[in-house]
């Protein structure tokens, strides 16, 4: 290791006399670099074109006029080929509109309105929290925030959240009533909760009896380098008597076009009966014929398996621009820390405590947009100043890379100006 943090102030100086003279060399470029949402770039995109001229019938099996009103929870094909995409029984599954976070929404609405289960609504209680994993998704944290949500910020491990606090918190307190999850390839991370952190969630006692995960498989098909599988929460809950604790979500947000994709919500029976009767108030049908031009086109799970097979061949080179770069400029300095992800669809980066704002502002002012610091943690507070989300999925390779270039030029810059503050304080 050649900690920076060692170095002597006079070797200090020069490197900030360097990296501020690359930087401003870069700056002058005029560069307009976006790498502030994990948005699928054209060409990604491009691989589901096919869709667009793919709807041969607008009759369902069943013979159902699909350009109609109906079937609120979706197709019964649809919901079989995503029974045997996720291995969920198809009757535990409720298929909807693009959005699965429009769904995530819905449910924790239903929660704070209705309740569950003859749970009094969570509107009704003196105080409601939820746990938040932190750094985790920042749209998550915006739902509870929306519902006024006391959000209380997990850390997470290379294993997902610390199940030891988790188990601590939810056993104490019955006004806890939730956790958000992203159990694979998490965002930002790029964690992959291990079987006992998956375990401990299904098994753990709540003081909340009406206690709920929401569990966002949003990147379960997404095997950049290499493939991983998480254990079954739906099977471990409902194996330990807590059957009604997990709500699972997936879309295709990112499999094909996040603006016609398909969302879908999957829980125990009884939670699914329940969400049916608020679902068919709330809609007459969700897109039936966006639903059956997917089953069409793809018609099996091993095609749609396929379709992630070409997408990570597009995505395997962006990241590893992101993971090479870092590795090649940041690498045994001390300056950050990173986990290298497996898939999903970004690389979280940890900087020098008290100095994320200022990189994301110094890449900002040359022209590179980054996902805003703060961003990954509730209520946009990140205690310590050091998360940043990279998203490399829409940038041209070029783009990456020097996008990849200027961001480490700010983490140095930004570094070196904070060890000899302290040197002189």
């Amino acid at each position: 290791m050649n900690l920076w943090k060692d170095y002597s102030r006079e070797r200090l100086l020069r490197l900030r006399e360097d990296c501020r003279a690359e930087y401003l060399e870069m700056k002058a470029r005029g560069l307009a670099l976006d790498m502030s949402r994990g948005k699928p770039s054209p060409d990604i995109l491009d691989l589901s074109n096919g869709l667009l001229g793919a709807l041969a019938s607008y009759r369902a099996e069943d013979g159902t006029d699909t350009r109609n009103y109906g079937i609120p929870t979706g197709l019964s094909e649809s919901r079989r080929l995503f029974s045997e995409l996720l291995g969920i029984p198809a009757d535990q599954i409720i298929v909807g509109n693009n959005a699965s976070l429009e769904l995530m929404y819905d449910f924790y609405a239903a929660l704070y309105l209705f309740g569950t289960q003859g749970h009094a609504p969570w509107s009704k209680c003196a105080g409601v929290k939820f746990l938040c994993p932190s750094p985790g998704y920042d749209r998550h944290f915006a739902i509870s925030a929306a519902f006024g949500t006391e959000m209380i910020p997990v850390p997470m491990t290379e294993n997902g959240p610390d199940m030891d606090a988790v188990e601590a918190l939810v056993q104490s307190d019955d006004s806890i009533k939730g956790i958000w999850c992203v159990p694979l390839y998490s965002n930002p991370q790029g964690v992959v909760y291990s079987d006992e952190t998956v375990r401990r969630l299904a098994e753990m006692k709540t003081r909340a009896e009406d206690f709920r995960i929401f569990w966002d498989n949003a990147y379960g098909l997404h095997h950049v380098f290499e493939e991983h599988k998480i254990a079954d929460i739906l099977k471990l809950a409902a194996a330990a008597g807590n059957a009604d604790r997990v709500y699972y979500f997936f879309s295709t947000s990112k499999v094909t076009f996040p603006g016609g994709g398909i969302g879908l919500a999957a829980a125990s029976p009884a939670n699914i009966a329940e969400q049916q009767k608020r679902i068919s108030i709330r809609t007459i049908g969700s897109d039936k014929l966006n639903q059956l031009r997917f089953v069409q086109y793809f018609k099996t799970a091993d095609a749609v398996r396929r379709h992630m097979r070409a997408i990570g061949d597009l995505l395997r080179p962006r990241f590893e621009i992101v993971l090479d770069t870092l590795d090649r400029e940041l690498g045994g300095t001390g300056l950050a820390t990173w986990i290298r992800p497996k898939g999903g669809y970004f690389v979280g980066i940890d900087t020098q405590e008290g100095c994320a704002k200022a990189v994301v502002a110094l890449a900002k002012e040359a022209g590179t947009t980054l996902t805003s610091a703060g961003a990954t943690f509730p209520h946009g507070k990140d205690p310590k100043d050091t998360n940043i989300r990279i998203a490399p999925t829409y940038p041209a390779e070029s783009e990456l890379r020097d996008a990849m270039r200027l961001f480490c030029l700010c983490v140095k810059c930004v570094s070196i100006d904070k060890f000899l503050a302290n040197r002189t304080a």
